[in-house]
C-alpha cells in the first residue's frame, strides 16, 4: 500500500496541538505537508517541519485570498491526492475574546467564525476531490462548546458551530469514505491558549477535576488523531472526541 499523505495546518511551535499530531501522523506512515501562518512564523515552523521530513512546507493565512488555493494546488501537483487533513487554527480579536459574548462586535464575531470554522469547510471542499479513495478530515474543539467555561467567552459559540459543521460535513461525505471529526482535548498549555484570560487557573482546575488527574498532552491528541486517520477507524465519523482524562464527564 502506498504511503498516506497528510496536510497539517496550525503548527506554531513545538508545543502546539498541530505539531503533536504531525509527529504522530509521521510515525504512523504519513508523508507530511505543513503550513506556517506568515514570514514571522516561518522561522519557528520551518525547522520543525524539516525535522519531520515534511515534503511540502508552505505559507497559509486563510484570511488572505488565494493562499488556500495555492497550497492545495501544490498538493495536487506534487502528490496527486490527500488522505488526511488536520485543521488546528482559531482566531478572535483580543478585545472581543476578553469581553462578554453579548458585547462581541459583529466584525470580531465574523472574523472568529471565518478563521475558526468556515476555513475548515473550505479546506474540506478542496480536499474532497483529492480524497477519491476516502480520507479523514479533523479539526480541534474544546469543552467550552457545550458548557459555559469561565473566560472562554465567544470562542464557546464559535467552537459549537465548528462541531455542528463537522457533523453536517460527515453526513454529506460519508458515502465517499471521507470521515470528519473534532478532536476535543481538555485544557492544555499552548501558545494559542495563553490568549485566554486566567488560563493557568483553568489548567489547575482541570487537572484537579479530571478522574485521571492528568491534563492531556499534545502527544495524547496526536495518538488519537493517528488512530482516526488509520484504516481501523474507517467506520467512525462525525464525532467530537474528548481527550481530557475524563474532565468533561465530571459535573
Amino acid at each position: 500500500m502506498s504511503q498516506k499523505r497528510a496536510l497539517i495546518v496550525g503548527v506554531a511551535n513545538a508545543e502546539s496541538i498541530a505539531y503533536g499530531c504531525a509527529k504522530a501522523l509521521k510515525d504512523s506512515g504519513h508523508a507530511l505537508a505543513i503550513t506556517y501562518l506568515n514570514a514571522k512564523a516561518e522561522r519557528f515552523v520551518r525547522p520543525l517541519a524539516e525535522d519531520l521530513g515534511a515534503e511540502i512546507i508552505a505559507p497559509l493565512d486563510v484570511s488572505v485570498p488565494g493562499e488556500l488555493d495555492t497550497v492545495f494546488g501544490q498538493i495536487h501537483a506534487q502528490w496527486g491526492g490527500l488522505d488526511t487533513l488536520l485543521h488546528s487554527i482559531a482566531f478572535c480579536p483580543k478585545e472581543d475574546l476578553h469581553g462578554r459574548v453579548i458585547d462581541c462586535s459583529a466584525q470580531g464575531f465574523t472574523q472568529a467564525m471565518d478563521v475558526s470554522v468556515h476555513s475548515f469547510l473550505r479546506m474540506i471542499q478542496q480536499a474532497e476531490p483529492l480524497m477519491a479513495q476516502g480520507g479523514t478530515c479533523m479539526s480541534v474543539s474544546f469543552y467550552g462548546s457545550e458548557k459555559v467555561v469561565e473566560h472562554y467567552n465567544v470562542m464557546g459559540p464559535v467552537k459549537a458551530a465548528l462541531e455542528s459543521a463537522t457533523r453536517y460535513a460527515a453526513a454529506e461525505l460519508g458515502g465517499q469514505g471521507i470521515r470528519v471529526h473534532c478532536l476535543s482535548p481538555g485544557p492544555l498549555q499552548t501558545r494559542a491558549a495563553s490568549g485566554i484570560a486566567h488560563f493557568d487557573d483553568m489548567l489547575a482546575e482541570a487537572a484537579e477535576r479530571a478522574p485521571t488527574h492528568h491534563l492531556a498532552t499534545i502527544d495524547d491528541v496526536g495518538a488519537y488523531a493517528a488512530f482516526l486517520a488509520s484504516d481501523g477507524a474507517r467506520n467512525v465519523t462525525g464525532g467530537v472526541h474528548m481527550i481530557d482524562g475524563g474532565f468533561s464527564i465530571v459535573g
